[in-house]
């Protein structure tokens, strides 16, 4: 695991350069922005900072009035005097939840003090002498993380002017839709005007790859809701490499123009800091080990494990959260840093019988194949699994309906990214599903948290890939499938399992504002009123609360959510001044985390993300004060539905609305693990 920087400066640490001047996005004239930098010196400088403290009373930031009372903000609104905590008089409030006592409970992170206090006296660490000179020189916005929410910050970024780095571990950018392998989970409005239009972009994109490339039917080619893969998962199953060919389109542009600089292969390694900003990060090229700094006024943690936040010593959690200092009914009984979602490394698989391609037998199989674990049904090498729906164990095979069946709840159908069937005849001769199944999680122990090394690490991803590995050896010995093969080629892997592994749960950051289950969850809300509505709203998403088995051995979570929404506060850290979260780092819970993490909301995570940065770098402020401002956020919010086409609100009528509700037959899900009920 890399190391921290450090280095430590005995000087106070200096105030931050002032921003270039820039066309303001989304001010209120309406100016658009052009990219332009303007010749005049900046001279306003960012309002001084009110540096957290914790509300002996109250875990966290309170955050509004109870939103059953609330209407949704269109546009959003500013809040008003008398938006304060019920229960602690905080100003800071955002949203509310009711609670059995009637009380108003507010969310896990820190209060803001009234006034300023005295300077930090955290270490600081110098930037290397040996910073990097590329063709943008100093970016504007460094982003760390190639993921949906770093690719989304660049790109927004750049279309709004700025000069962006982004790095990425491997050569793919895309994250959890491209090197990890895994098809897009999405809500019942995805077809429709409520997402944001870039989101929207990529998706239709990806249809028109497939029209251009692929030999599809003249039906399927007409269809304006092309599923390649006829997936049950999503509405667009289509395989990883498409989306990374549709991801490098849309940065092209401004790769070419110079505002976007992409590292493939570059892993972060060191953060230095000055007081509450961070100045540089180091990145290491995996390839060849040299390594190369990038100072830049804001910085991004994209990682898929949050690794800026440990490495810049930002105040972040890690694991599950108590109870006592959530509130959430189905927290845990007692913080658990090592409760973390499994991991699953992912891979395509097609089906040629009376062929065989049986896979070596991986050295722990033996393990997986006679193991047990207290809340499993059995053995994982087995079509045994958890139904979230009872909490009883239900057999799943890959194979329950004939293989080119249109649709099916088998193993087969339910991620399938190539289907025979919209294609021309004879153009494939097998369909292609995609493993991210149950019994190829891995929960035996976590990647991250309080003495987790990098041997240990390490371990954990060998037995990982050594798991799916074995679940398909069981399938082609034991379960009489040879013909189940590896598709290396389309993964762009040796061993065809994908570049990354699948990654549910990282790092977060303690922000000013934390999510909470009650903002969300169906059960927790009163009939009918939705989720939490929050003033400050920079995006929309929606998907349940979906905890998989934990590496603390507690078994799945799975609560209903209203729709809801991304509060800015939420991803404000509550002392770094320039470090902004855009992955699954965010202000939410261990809970929470389960709901927010899914493609869609990180891609909206991301935008966000990028359009404040642009919004900082136009008004020459930082994220705090643009927080702290009611008429800024305002701007934010206008420069996201106005210019870019990312809606903050959701209709009453779907905001109000379950999902089991919206769809035809869906069963509401609730499943309380037995460990914490």
């Amino acid at each position: 695991m890399a190391s921290r920087a450090s280095t430590s400066l005995s000087r106070t640490a200096s105030p931050p350069s002032p921003a270039r001047a820039r066309p303001r996005p989304g001010s209120r004239s309406n100016t658009s922005p052009t990219g332009r930098r303007s010749s005049a010196p900046a001279t306003r400088r960012a309002s001084a900072p009110n540096t957290p403290t914790r509300n002996a009373s109250c875990p966290g930031s309170c955050a509004a009035r109870d939103p059953a009372s609330t209407p949704t903000p269109t546009p959003p609104r500013r809040a008003s005097s008398s938006g304060s905590c019920r229960t602690h008089s905080t100003r800071s409030c955002r949203a509310t939840s009711p609670s059995p006592t009637g009380t108003t409970p507010c969310a896990t992170g820190a209060t803001r003090a009234a006034t300023p206090s005295a300077p930090s006296t955290r270490r600081s660490s110098p930037v290397p002498t040996d910073v990097a000179r590329t063709a943008v020189g100093r970016p504007d916005l460094l982003v760390a993380g190639g993921g949906l929410g770093g690719v989304a910050a660049a790109l927004t970024a750049a279309r709004l002017g700025l000069t962006v780095v982004i790095t990425e571990e491997t050569d793919w950018l895309g994250g959890q839709l491209t090197a990890q392998a895994v098809p897009s989970d999405e809500h019942p409005w995805i077809e429709t005007e409520h997402i944001a239009t870039s989101y929207a972009t990529l998706r239709s994109r990806i249809r028109d790859h497939y029209r251009r490339n692929y030999p599809l039917t003249a039906e399927a080619s007409a269809d304006p809701t092309l599923n390649p893969g006829l997936g049950m998962v999503s509405r667009l199953c289509h395989e990883p490499r498409a989306a990374v060919a549709v991801i490098d389109e849309l940065l092209a542009p401004h790769r070419s123009s110079g505002r976007v600089t992409v590292l493939h292969h570059h892993t972060p390694v060191a953060a230095h800091t000055e007081g509450d900003r961070v100045t540089a990060v180091t990145f290491e090229n995996a390839r060849d080990g040299r390594r190369v700094t990038f100072e830049a006024p804001l910085v991004v943690d994209a990682t898929e494990l949050g690794d800026l936040l440990e490495l810049a010593d930002a105040e972040h959690v890690i694991g599950a959260e108590s109870r006592d200092d959530t509130g959430e009914p189905h927290g845990a009984p007692v913080a658990d840093p090592l409760d973390q979602q499994a991991i699953t490394w992912c891979f395509p698989l097609e089906y040629r019988p009376g062929e065989s391609h049986i896979v070596e037998r991986p050295p722990s199989y033996d393990h997986w194949r006679t193991h047990t674990d207290p809340f499993w049904p059995g053995p994982q090498l087995s079509w045994d699994k958890i139904d979230i729906h009872t909490m009883g164990a239900r057999e799943n095979r890959v194979f329950e309906d004939p293989i080119d069946a249109p649709t099916s709840r088998d193993l087969w159908h339910f991620r399938r990214i190539r289907a025979l069937a919209p294609f021309e005849p004879g153009a494939f001769d097998s369909e292609i599903t995609l493993v991210n199944w149950p019994n190829t999680d891995y929960w035996e122990a976590p990647l991250i948290g309080p003495g987790v090394t990098a041997a240990d690490r390490a371990r954990a991803l060998t037995r990982c890939r050594e798991l799916s590995l074995s679940y398909l050896h069981w399938m082609q010995t034991e379960q009489d499938l040879p013909g189940l093969r590896l598709r290396p080629d389309l993964v762009d892997t040796d061993d065809g399992l994908a570049k990354s592994v699948y990654i549910r749960e990282a790092r977060r950051i303690r922000a000013r504002f934390t999510v909470l289950e009650q903002h969300v969850a169906v059960v927790d809300r009163p009939e009918g009123a939705g989720a939490a509505t929050f003033p400050d709203s920079v995006g929309v998403g929606h998907y349940n609360i979906d905890l998989h088995p934990s590496s603390s051995g507690v078994s799945y979570v799975n609560l209903e959510c209203y729709p809801f929404q991304i509060p800015l506060s939420a991803l404000i850290p509550v002392r770094l001044r320039n470090l902004l979260p855009a992955a699954k780092n965010i202000g939410t819970t261990h809970l929470t985390n389960g709901c927010y993490r899914l493609h869609p909301v990180e891609w909206s995570i991301g935008e966000a993300v990028g359009a404040l940065a642009a919004h900082c770098a136009a008004e020459r402020t930082e994220p705090h004060a643009v927080a702290d401002s009611p008429r800024a956020t305002e701007d934010l919010q206008r420069l996201l539905t106005g210019t870019l086409g990312a809606p903050v609100t959701w209709p009453a009528t779907i905001r109000t609305t379950r999902p089991s509700q919206a769809r035809r037959n869906a069963t509401p899900l609730y499943a309380r693990p037995q460990r914490r009920a």
